[in-house]
């Protein structure tokens, strides 16, 4: 498979240069076969799943399961029940801190939240917290963006009830010791919160293994279309946990004085699915296992090396987070340029990428900076992308009147 030809927007010109797109933290492109995927569904499957006997009806509903029974044996879940739908990953770790954090969260207890978190991840505890009486305490990284097991073991003590982490986080692009976090957090008796949306297309993400409890990410991140994601929860978990939503499919039975809630994974199910989305996450999964994991992160990990051999280079370039074990990321700033600045002068060449504080307001005064630049990286990335960017990269400040 010559991967150039399944991302036909790649051919596609911007300010009449080619089109060099580093923007894959906040989305992917989309391979032709899950396109083609998707339209299969919307010209042949479309029905509304769990809702008719007839044989449209059931296609459809095959495909709803299909995908998530795909989901669960990516992920390594015990079962498929175990993997709800969520429209992306914000809106599962909406769900966890509502449906989890709002039953079995109280006065005085602690949720520990990396500092480094998207705000999706962030938030939504912080208001747990305010409704509970609850307290937050933080989790701080060292000079290179690392979560030291002092910090680790400090944080996280008998009243801690929630760890809320990123696997590896959007800006600093460094793996979290998930597994190290995880054996504190279950010594203590709290369960671990995985935002999953940047590891899941660089690294195996397996829930097991981890031994996480809940986990979620986004399709859109890895190669799927926009408007589905995962979240995966242990079933007891999951059946521990209120709906955020109410609707239909998701309800057992209604009278007039009285509910009762479907079985996991349909209770957190609310409403029409979006099975076009779910199928082409499939797709997706399917496209990332037929090229190989192992050799998707290596073709990652050798674009990661030249770009960050070339920016170290240029003695005007702030890079955050070390070097050791990072994975798709790169944030920096160019001194004295503002980051929209370089940005804007960045796509004058074809080339995108991120500009801002990326959702992540606290990790940015953490490390006294108020925005940066991002460059991430897919598997459709190339080296001449990485040079053409490190070329312009070296004329920013000159281009700004501010020499070499």
């Amino acid at each position: 498979m010559k991967i150039d030809d399944e991302f036909t927007i790649l051919r596609v010109q911007e300010n009449g240069k080619r089109l060099i797109y580093l923007d894959n933290a906040a989305t992917t492109q989309h391979p032709r076969s899950v396109l083609d995927r998707v339209v299969r569904y919307y010209t042949q499957d479309n029905a509304n799943p769990h809702r008719g006997v007839y044989d449209l009806a059931q296609r459809a509903t095959d495909a709803h399961e299909t995908a998530r029974k795909r989901v669960a044996r990516f992920i390594n879940a015990k079962r498929s029940e175990e993997v709800v739908f969520t429209q992306n990953c914000s809106e599962a770790l909406n769900l966890v801190a509502v449906g989890y954090g709002m039953e079995h969260i109280g006065e005085g207890d602690e949720i520990v939240v990396a500092v480094s978190e998207h705000h999706s991840s962030m938030v939504p505890w912080q208001r747990v917290a305010k409704a509970k009486g609850a307290v937050i305490r933080y989790l701080y990284p060292d000079k290179n963006g690392r979560y030291t097991e002092k910090e680790i073991r400090e944080k996280i003590t008998p009243e801690t009830r929630v760890v809320a982490i990123a696997h590896i986080s959007n800006v600093l692009g460094i793996v979290n010791p998930v597994r190290l976090i995880a054996e504190y957090a279950h010594k203590a008796g709290a369960i671990v919160v995985l935002d999953c949306a940047q590891s899941i297309s660089h690294i195996r993400v397996d829930v097991q293994e981890l031994d996480v409890d809940l986990a979620a990410f986004s399709g859109h991140k890895m190669y799927a279309p926009m408007g589905v994601g995962v979240l995966y929860g242990r079933s007891d978990l999951l059946r521990s946990m209120e709906p955020m939503l109410c609707g239909g499919d998701m309800i057992s039975e209604v009278h007039e004085g009285s509910y009762s809630w479907a079985d996991v994974p349909r209770r957190f199910e609310t409403g029409t699915r979006n099975v076009g989305g779910e199928v082409g996450l499939e797709a997706a999964i399917d496209f990332v296992e037929r090229i190989g994991r192992d050799r998707i992160a290596e073709h990652e990990e050798r674009l990661m090396e030249i770009a960050l051999a070339g920016m170290r280079k240029l003695d005007h370039i702030d890079i955050y987070g070390g070097d050791e074990g990072r994975k798709g990321v790169i944030s920096f700033n160019v001194r004295d340029v503002h980051p929209h600045d370089v940005a804007t002068l960045m796509d004058s060449e074809g080339i995108a990428l991120r500009a801002g504080h990326h959702c992540a307001q606290p990790l940015m005064e953490y490390l006294g900076i108020g925005s940066c630049c991002r460059i991430s990286l897919a598997v459709y990335n190339t080296e001449d992308d990485i040079r053409t960017f490190l070329g312009v990269l070296s004329e920013v400040r000159r281009w700004m009147g501010l020499g070499s």
